[in-house]
């Protein structure tokens, strides 16, 4: 059996926890009350088992030796995530500009997947996505 993780977090680097918090939330994901929500961290439920840890720069910078990466100037990476529809797509993207987000590209067709992408307040790439997957295996 391949190796697979039962549950997954991802720690992004934000500069204003509560702000990121009112943008994803904003959005419609909810917090997670298993993890520490306060000035320094909070975890936002992206998916069954996989979340994503919004935590402060400051405190991001003690967890590591490495240099973060600027997001104003580089992709480290772009977090792409799928929903049920086009329309969902749409609606996400669309609310995460009202939010204060920004347009990441414009939307794509690519047969079977619609996809469309945004720019969070803290400049991570977010692709939002639709597969028609009757349509990938016929």
């Amino acid at each position: 059996m391949a190796l697979t993780s039962a549950f997954t977090s991802f720690n992004l680097p934000v500069n204003n926890v509560e702000q990121s918090k009112a943008f994803f939330t904003g959005l419609g994901f909810e917090l997670n009350p298993q993890f520490p929500d306060n000035e320094n961290s909070a975890a936002i439920v992206i998916g069954d088992n996989l979340q994503v840890m919004l935590i402060n720069q400051a405190f991001f910078n003690t967890l590591t030796e490495r240099e973060s990466v600027d997001t104003s100037k580089y992709a480290q990476m772009t977090i792409a995530l799928a929903f049920e529809s086009r329309e969902k797509v749409d609606e996400i993207v669309n609310a995460a500009v009202s939010l204060g987000g920004k347009l990441h590209a414009e939307p794509e067709e690519h047969g079977v997947m619609y996809h469309w992408g945004f720019v969070d307040l803290d400049g991570h790439l977010w692709a939002i996505n639709c597969m028609n997957m009757d349509a990938a295996q016929g």
